[in-house]
C-alpha cells in the first residue's frame, strides 16, 4: 500500500510592526531615499508589509506559526516525527532555527534542521518532509517558512527595500492512505547566482563582503516568469492532470505581474489566484505558506481542493508541489 503526505493543518504569524507604503517613504525619506506608494504599487502590486522586532528572530516568528498549525492539526508537539525550517534569515550561523523552534515547543528527540533555497525555501522544505514521510521515516512532519529578511536590507536601495517583509508560515503533513501531495518538482541553477544574492559572511569576526541584499529585478522577472510556468507543467504532467484541474494557484509572493503572467500561461483566471503581496510583501521562504493559511483560514480554500505551490528565488532555485487539500 502507497503512503502519502496530507496537509493535516495550517498556521502563520506576522510582526505587530505594519508599515503601509506610505509609512515606509515617510522613513525612507529622513535618509534621503525617495519613492511613494504609486511607485511601488505600480511596480509590485505591494501595499504594505510587516517588520519584526528587534527582539525577534525567525525562530521567534517560526514558533508562533507552528503554535497555530498544531492547534488547527488537533495534535501536540510531542506527535511531531520531523521539523524542517525553510530559512534564509536565521538566528545564528548556528544551530538552525529547526532546532529552536523544537526548543520552544517544548518538545526533543525528533530530527530538526533548516532548508536554504531562498523564495523557494518552503517548496524544498515540503517535498523534502514528502519523501521521508512516503518513504516511513516520518509520520507528521512540520514544515515552516520563516524570514526577517527586513534584516538584511539596503535602505538606500529603493529598488529592493520597498520589497520585503517579515512572516512565518507552517504546515503539519501526515501519513496517510489518501493521496495529498500529489506531484513534485525541483530545480536549480547555480550560474545566476549573482542576480538576486546577499554576498557576504562572517569572517574571524567582522563581515567579509556586503551583507544586504542585491538584486537585478529585470533579470529575476525574465527568469522567473519562464520558470515558473514550466515547473507547474512538469508536476501537472506527473499527475497526469492538466491545467484545468487546479483549484488554486498559490505561488511566491513577489511581484504581482510576475504572479499573474504565470496564471495567464497556465489559463487560470485571477480570481483562482491567492494573492497576499499586496498586504505582505515578499516574505520569501514565508510567502506560499503564509497565502496557503490565508486562504485556508477566511475560507476560500476547502478539503479536496486542488492546489498548485511554486515559488522562485535566489540561487538560482525554483520548483512547484501539486497537492489535494
Amino acid at each position: 500500500m502507497r503512503i502519502y503526505s496530507r496537509i493535516l493543518g495550517t498556521g502563520s504569524y506576522l510582526p505587530e510592526k505594519r508599515l503601509t507604503n506610505a509609512d515606509l517613504a515617510a522613513e525612507l525619506s529622513q535618509q534621503g531615499v525617495e519613492t511613494s506608494d504609486d511607485w511601488i504599487v505600480e511596480r509590485t502590486g505591494i501595499r504594505a508589509r510587516h517588520f519584526a522586532a528587534d527582539t525577534q528572530g525567525s525562530s521567534d516568528l517560526a514558533t508562533e506559526a507552528a503554535r497555530q498549525a498544531l492547534t488547527a492539526a488537533g495534535i501536540s508537539a510531542e506527535e511531531l516525527d520531523l521539523i524542517i525550517v525553510a530559512t534564509s534569515t536565521p538566528d545564528m550561523v548556528f544551530p538552525s532555527v529547526a532546532t529552536m523552534v523544537q526548543h520552544k515547543l517544548g518538545t526533543a528527540g525528533c530530527p530538526a534542521f533548516d532548508v536554504q533555497a531562498v523564495c523557494s525555501g518552503f517548496i524544498y522544505a515540503l517535498t523534502i518532509a514528502d519523501s521521508m514521510i512516503q518513504s516511513g521515516s516520518a509520520k507528521r512532519a512540520l514544515v515552516i517558512g520563516s524570514e526577517v529578511f527586513s534584516r538584511i536590507l539596503d535602505f538606500k536601495d529603493r529598488t529592493t527595500c520597498v520589497l520585503f517583509g517579515d512572516g512565518a508560515g507552517a504546515v503539519i503533513l501526515e501519513a496517510s492512505e489518501q493521496p495529498g501531495i500529489l506531484a513534485t518538482d525541483l530545480h536549480a541553477d547555480g550560474k545566476y547566482k549573482d542576480i538576486l544574492c546577499v554576498p557576504g559572511h562572517v569572517n574571524r569576526g567582522g563581515i567579509l563582503g556586503d551583507p544586504v541584499l542585491k538584486m537585478d529585478g529585470q533579470a529575476v522577472f525574465k527568469l522567473a516568469v519562464g520558470v515558473l510556468e514550466e515547473t507547474a507543467r512538469a508536476s501537472l504532467a506527473k499527475a497526469n492532470m492538466t491545467d484545468a484541474d487546479i483549484d488554486w494557484l498559490i505561488p511566491h509572493q513577489a511581484n504581482i505581474r510576475i504572479m499573474q503572467s504565470t496564471a495567464r500561461k497556465l489559463k487560470m483566471s485571477a480570481d483562482k489566484v491567492v494573492v497576499t503581496v499586496d498586504q505582505h510583501g515578499n516574505t520569501s521562504a514565508a510567502s506560499i505558506p503564509l497565502a496557503l493559511d490565508t486562504a485556508v483560514r477566511d475560507g476560500r480554500i476547502q478539503r479536496g481542493q486542488t492546489l498548485m505551490l511554486e515559488g522562485v528565488g535566489g540561487g538560482f532555485t525554483w520548483g512547484s508541489v501539486l497537492l489535494r487539500y
